[in-house]
């Protein structure tokens, strides 16, 4: 499927788009002109034109791609956002208003104001541009979330693993690329007392401001949250009781409090939080936080660092294995049970491949041998905490036709996105039979991938 754009590639769009004149009444036919409807939603030729000009702008070549290939991908997108409507899904505003504020203020930047924005994509104000942008996110995330509900309880089991590599012929068998397994020692930098008591009470003011003297929560955390993922818009997340994306620590604070009320201050491994619930919707609750990560002393981390020297040499003597140091010593909760061994976030096993290893960890085992360790390396995270570590390469594996045994998750992998597959094409057939669809001759003789036709 054809990737949906950021805001940077609609930016794109829009340039192109105003730059096509504007008193032509050949060009102002076409722009107008409806190429097809999907329930409630209308495509316009120029939506096709744009969609050329985004894959254009990611560096996609067009060359093979047909007007009729990309008009099947927008009547898609149309039909999981209809669906989602009608599903009651629903898509939060302020996420897209935020996103919509991001990308003004990066045309702001790019053309130095508002009326040059204006005048440069030829709109007549700012508040139609943005109800422009808002439309076009609040589809493409409904339609994300459409996609996301078709397949959220797809799973396969250890037979249907077996029967999809079995079905593979010999010849066909995916190739896997050059990987590693990575191992980890952490230590991280003791926090003062006195340093933890102030983060405490600054949190306690601030959470007493709001309550008491009616301050705005959202304000606190732009001005002062350490969370560079949510501090622009206001600490705000959104959590899923059936998908959980936080800590645990934060998840239970934030499911025991009723709408307007603040937790008091509690600790993660990202530092200190206060949180307030927004709005509870069903499984999904608004919420908002702020963070505030303890300052760390140089001798702190110079006590760190001496520590992770002192490990090393016990392993370098053969006092200790790795994976025993891992597991005595390691301030890593995630890696420390089994032995230091990372687990690759894409994939779920402990298998990195090589050309898709995060760029800051590969250069810190670039120049490493096998079971070879490196000396302590200070990293640092978005939130600012800071830590040492030590890394060895545990495991190579070279370049391998696929192999069941030995890649069994990268398989099971496979075959779940092929089952995955399968229900969304089943669910597009259901309803595209269900929906009212309505394509302009002029398209009518393509052959497109879906039954849009209706035939």
């Amino acid at each position: 499927m054809i990737k949906v754009c950021t805001f940077f590639c609609l930016s794109v769009s829009l340039f192109v788009l105003a730059q096509q004149p504007q008193d032509s009444s050949k060009t102002r036919l076409k722009i107008d002109g409806v190429t097809a409807v999907v329930g409630d939603y209308v495509i316009l030729d120029s939506d096709v034109d744009k969609a050329y000009i985004d894959l254009e702008s990611q560096g996609v070549s067009v060359k093979d791609i047909t007007r009729c290939s990309l008009l099947g991908k927008l009547m898609e997108d149309k039909l999981y956002a209809h669906h989602a409507e009608q599903d009651s899904i629903e898509v939060s505003t302020d996420d897209i208003n935020n996103y919509v504020d991001q990308t003004i203020d990066y045309f702001v930047q790019q053309l130095g104001d508002m009326n040059k924005v204006l005048e440069f994509y030829k709109k007549k104000d700012e508040q139609s541009f943005r109800n422009e942008l808002f439309e076009v996110n609040r589809i493409q995330q409904l339609s994300q979330q459409m996609q996301s509900k078709i397949v959220e309880d797809v799973e396969v089991t250890p037979d249907e693993v077996k029967s999809f590599f079995s079905a593979i012929p010999k010849e066909d068998l995916p190739i896997f690329g050059s990987e590693l397994e990575i191992a980890q020692i952490v230590v991280e930098p003791k926090v003062s007392e006195d340093e933890e008591k102030r983060i405490i009470e600054q949190l306690e003011t601030m959470r007493n401001d709001v309550l008491e003297n009616g301050s705005s929560f959202s304000s606190k955390a732009i001005l002062y949250s350490q969370d560079p993922g949510s501090r622009s818009r206001g600490g705000r997340y959104t959590l899923d009781r059936k998908r959980p994306q936080m800590v645990k620590e934060f998840r239970e604070q934030a499911y025991r409090l009723q709408e307007g009320e603040i937790s008091q201050p509690f600790k993660t491994d990202f530092g200190w939080h206060i949180v307030t619930v927004d709005k509870i919707r069903g499984r999904q609750i608004d919420v908002r936080h702020v963070l505030l990560t303890p300052t760390v002393s140089n001798t702190a981390l110079g006590e760190a660092q001496n520590e992770l020297k002192l490990i090393k040499k016990r392993i370098d003597d053969g006092e200790i294995t790795f994976e025993a140091a891992a597991k005595e010593f390691s301030d890593d909760d995630i890696t420390r049970a089994n032995g230091g061994v990372l687990i690759n976030p894409s994939t779920g096993d402990t298998r990195f491949e090589l050309t898709k290893l995060d760029p800051q960890l590969y250069n810190q085992i670039l120049k490493l041998e096998d079971n070879e360790i490196s000396i302590p390396i200070l990293e640092e995270d978005r939130s600012g905490n800071k830590k040492y570590k030590i890394v060895m390469v545990t495991n190579r594996f070279n370049e391998h036709v696929a192999d069941y045994a030995q890649d069994y998750v990268r398989i099971k992998d496979l075959a779940l996105k092929e089952k995955q597959l399968k229900a969304i094409e089943k669910w597009m057939i259901e309803k595209i039979s269900d929906t009212y669809v309505s394509v302009n001759r002029d398209n009518q003789s393509c052959d497109f991938a879906n039954n849009w036709l209706k035939k």
